[in-house]
C-alpha cells in the first residue's frame, strides 16, 4: 500500500526532467550568450553561436534521418568541430562514437561495424586510415569532411563539406531531451590490445553527473579557460566538453600537443585548466626554460591515464603548476576518483606531499563508492596500506555496460561493483594506493615486484624522462624485472649507473636485471604500450 509520500506525489512535466548535459549548452548560451566559447587560430565563437551551431548540426542529421538509437562515428581532432559533435549528435537522440585518430584501418573498420555507425565526420587528415576502413565495410554511411585549415589537409572523402552541412541545419531546431536519462549519449571503444576492443556504452545521467562532478571536486570556477591537450576522443575528453559548457568557459582547441604550442596558448588565452596523462605534464616539466618564460598566473592541472611517478607530481609543484590527481578508467566516465589535498599536508616536506599527492584518493562527489576488495570474496581490504586487493567502483557515472557482450558487462559486474582490473591497497585514512595493473604484477621467485614502484625509481634518476617495467621469464626467479627507458633530450646514462641508482632505493629482487633504451611506444593518450613491451622481453630473454 502506497504510503502518505507517494498518495497523489506522481512524476510530471513539473517536477521531473531526465539529467543530460545537453541543458547545460541551451542555458549557458541564455545566461552567457557573448562569452567566448570556443577558440582555434584565428576562428572564435561565441556560446549563443556554439549552441547556434550544435543546432544546426542536429536539424542537418535529424534531415538525414538520424534519430534515437542511432550512432554518429567521428574521426576528429580536437576542433570546434568536436566540441559541437558533442552536443549536437545528442540533440538528435543518436548516441556520438568518438574514433580514436591514431588507430589503424582495420580496427576503425570494426567499430563502424561494431557500432553500426550511419554516419561518419571525418578530419582530412586521417583519410588513409578512413578510406582503408571504409574499404572493409559491406555498406555505406554517410560521410562527411571536415577540412581544418590549420590541419595538414588531405583527401576529402565524404559527399558533403562539414560547413555546407551545417548550413542546411536549423539554428532553432527544436532538440530532443532524452525520454530517460538512462538513453545512451556515448559509445567508447576500449583499446584491445588483446582481441576485439569493448564497446563502453554511457548515458546521459552518467554524462550529466561526471560533467558537475569535474567542476566541483576540481573547484572550477565560472569562465574557466580550457586547453585541449586531452583528445577530445578519450573517454568523451573526460566528459569536459559538457563540464566547460556548464561553467560559460572557453575551450582552447589544440591540434597537436607540443610543448611550445602549450606553454604559448597558456600565455596569451590565460589558461587556467588543462588535463592529460603524465607523459604530457613530463613534457612540460623537461621543457627549455624560455618556453616556459611570461606564465605569471597560476594553472590548475590534472593528471590520471596511469600512476604518475612521484618525480613527475615533484616537478609539476616546482613549476608553479597547482596538480590535481584522478583516477578513472573508459567504464566510468574518465576520472572518478581524486586525490583530495588535506590542508595539513602543506606542513609536510615536498617528498611528504609528493608521497600525499601520488594516491588515487576517495571518490568524486557524484560517485558513489570507490573500494579495495578481494575480489573473489568481495570483502574489503584492511586499511593497512599493504593489503592488496582489487579497486571496485560503484555510483551513476558508472557504464551501462559493454555494447552486443552480455559475458563481459556480467563479468565486469560481478557482486554489484566494476571491477577496474587495477591492484591497490587501501591507507588508514581511507585513500586508495594503485600498486598495479593485476597483469602488470611481476613475480619473482613468489615475490610481487610493482612495477609502478620501480617505474617511479628509475624516473628518479635525472637523466630518465620516462620508464616502463615488464616482467621477463628467468631461468631461476620464474620472472624478474626488466626496464625500458626513454631518456631527456641531450643526457645520457648507462645500463650500469641506472640498476646501481634502483639498488639506492630499491630491495635487491625488485632492481631491474636489464635496461633497454630508447622511446617507448605509447597510445595517442599517453599510455604507455606494455603489451607491446612484454612481447619485446620475451624476445630478448629468448636471444640472451
Amino acid at each position: 500500500m502506497a504510503g502518505i509520500y507517494e498518495q497523489g506525489l506522481e512524476r510530471n512535466a513539473a517536477n521531473y526532467v531526465p539529467l543530460t548535459p545537453l541543458s547545460f549548452i541551451a542555458r549557458t548560451a541564455r545566461v552567457w550568450p557573448e562569452h567566448l566559447a570556443v577558440i582555434h587560430g584565428e576562428r572564435r565563437y561565441s556560446w549563443a553561436e556554439t549552441y547556434a551551431r550544435c543546432r544546426r548540426l542536429a536539424g542537418a542529421l535529424a534531415r538525414r534521418g538520424v534519430g534515437p538509437g542511432d550512432t554518429v562515428a567521428v574521426m576528429l581532432a580536437n576542433t570546434p568541430e568536436m566540441v559541437e559533435a558533442h552536443f549536437g549528435v545528442a540533440m538528435t537522440g543518436a548516441v556520438l562514437n568518438a574514433l580514436n585518430t591514431r588507430l589503424d584501418a582495420d580496427t576503425i573498420a570494426f567499430m563502424l561495424q561494431h557500432g553500426e555507425a550511419r554516419v561518419l565526420i571525418t578530419d582530412t587528415e586521417f583519410s588513409p586510415t578512413v578510406d582503408g576502413a571504409l574499404a572493409q565495410l559491406g555498406h555505406r554511411l554517410l560521410v562527411i569532411d571536415v577540412d581544418d585549415p590549420l590541419g595538414p589537409g588531405g583527401e576529402r572523402l565524404g559527399e558533403v563539406d562539414y560547413e555546407v552541412f551545417l548550413a542546411g541545419g536549423d539554428p532553432d531546431f527544436q532538440w530532443r531531451y532524452p525520454a530517460d536519462e538512462w538513453e545512451a549519449i556515448a559509445l567508447n571503444y576500449t583499446s584491445g590490445t588483446t582481441g576485439n576492443p569493448k564497446g563502453v556504452v554511457c548515458h546521459h545521467r552518467g554524462a550529466h553527473l561526471a560533467s558537475l562532478s569535474n567542476i566541483v571536486d576540481w573547484e572550477m570556477p565560472h569562465h574557466a579557460v580550457y586547453l585541449w591537450t586531452l583528445p577530445m576522443f578519450h573517454c568523451n575528453g573526460w566528459c569536459f566538453p559538457w563540464a566547460v559548457a556548464a561553467l560559460g568557459g572557453t575551450n582552447v582547441c589544440l591540434r597537436r600537443v607540443e610543448a611550445g604550442a602549450i606553454f604559448e596558448a597558456i600565455r596569451r588565452h590565460r589558461v587556467t585548466h588543462y588535463t592529460g596523462a603524465p607523459i604530457v605534464h613530463t613534457m612540460l616539466i623537461n621543457a627549455p626554460a624560455e618556453l616556459k618564460a611570461g606564465i605569471s598566473h597560476r594553472v590548475s592541472a590534472m593528471v590520471a591515464a596511469a600512476a604518475p611517478p612521484a618525480a613527475m607530481i615533484e616537478g609539476m609543484e616546482r613549476m608553479g603548476f597547482d596538480l590535481a590527481h584522478v583516477y578513472g578508467l573508459t567504464e566510468v566516465y574518465g576520472p572518478a576518483a581524486i586525490c583530495v589535498k588535506q590542508a595539513d599536508w602543506q606542513a609536510l616536506d615536498l617528498a611528504g606531499r609528493v608521497e600525499c599527492n601520488g594516491r588515487q584518493g576517495v571518490p568524486y562527489t557524484l560517485e558513489e563508492d570507490v573500494a579495495v576488495m578481494d575480489p573473489q570474496t568481495l570483502a574489503p581490504v584492511p586499511r593497512d596500506g599493504a593489503t592488496l586487493g582489487e579497486i571496485m567502483f560503484r555510483g551513476n557515472m558508472t557504464m551501462k555496460g559493454y555494447l552486443k557482450n552480455p559475458a563481459a558487462t556480467a563479468a565486469a559486474f560481478a557482486g554489484g561493483w566494476f571491477h577496474s582490473g587495477d591492484l591497490a591497497v587501501m591507507q588508514p585514512d581511507g585513500y586508495v594506493k594503485i600498486r598495479d595493473r593485476s597483469k602488470d604484477v611481476i613475480i619473482s621467485g613468489g615475490e610481487n615486484i610493482s612495477s609502478l614502484e620501480v617505474e617511479d625509481a628509475l624516473c628518479r634518476h635525472p637523466a630518465v624522462l620516462i620508464a616502463a617495467v615488464v616482467a621477463q621469464p628467468d631461468p631461476r626467479w620464474g620472472e624478474s624485472p626488466r626496464a625500458y627507458v626513454e631518456l631527456k633530450p641531450g643526457v645520457a646514462a648507462t645500463e650500469a649507473e641506472l640498476i646501481a641508482h634502483c639498488r639506492v632505493v630499491l630491495a635487491g629482487f625488485k632492481v631491474p636485471k636489464n635496461v633497454e633504451f630508447g622511446e617507448l611506444p605509447k597510445t595517442s593518450t599517453g599510455k604507455i604500450q606494455k603489451f607491446v613491451l612484454r612481447e619485446r622481453a620475451r624476445s630478448a630473454s629468448a636471444i640472451e
